[in-house]
């Protein structure tokens, strides 16, 4: 294969900054004041999309892409299967890391924590809000399983819209929450000397500190 050599793609960074007297006891505040704006630039298509990490069972780190729910002091809440890949990883290592990466306002936050499941009755309650479609397909994916074809899948659909009264939520299917430890809120700048804040909880008290870039 011949070599390709990328290394003249780079950009400048220098929209925004954050600087040392930034006033937040806790970077749930921050972190809603920038997700909030990210929310409100029409370039960012889902604001909600994060980069989920996790160890699998092979001792190799897997990321994806997966969408926030729902996020308050108690933590960040996402679903799936929890027969996928990533399910089955939690079960093994509840240790995750979430990142978040709005490049049109030159901002990333990268989150540390534990997920754990949340309770049924919130994962029916959430289910039960999806459209049909996405009920649907949460039913008949056997997620990260090997499979023949696209016609198998297509074949359990047909299935599935052919005996369909209420679809219910199987109980393969549900939601996480990741009790957050520890968030850095990284912002470009020029010169590519970012500015990285990084905020651990120690005894129920959040602590600052800046990280060099």
């Amino acid at each position: 294969m011949k070599k390709n050599n990328i290394g003249h793609l780079r950009k400048s960074y220098g929209k925004k900054e954050l600087n040392d007297n930034l006033d937040y006891k806790s970077p749930f505040s921050l972190f809603k004041l920038w997700f909030d704006e990210a929310a409100k630039d029409e370039r960012i298509e889902e604001v909600n999309a994060m980069t989920l990490s996790t160890i699998s069972e092979d001792g190799f780190p897997r990321s994806r892409v997966v969408l926030l729910k729902e996020y308050s002091l108690d933590g960040f809440i996402f679903y799936t299967n929890y027969n996928s890949m990533k399910g089955r990883s939690i079960s093994i290592n509840p240790k995750v890391c979430l990142k978040f990466f709005w490049p049109s306002l030159e901002k990333q936050i990268i989150l540390k924590g534990n997920a754990s499941k949340v309770s049924k009755k919130k994962s029916d309650k959430y289910f039960d809000s999806r459209p049909e479609g996405s009920k649907m397909g949460a039913i008949v994916s056997p997620q990260s399983e090997k499979i023949l074809n696209r016609d198998f899948l297509e074949g359990r659909l047909l299935n599935c819209i052919d005996k369909k009264n209420k679809l219910k939520r199987p109980n393969y299917w549900g939601g996480y929450i990741v009790k957050v430890i520890s968030f850095e809120f990284w912002q470009g700048r020029p010169n590519r000397l970012h500015d990285r804040i990084l905020f651990e909880i120690y005894r129920n008290k959040w602590n600052k500190y800046r990280l060099a870039p």
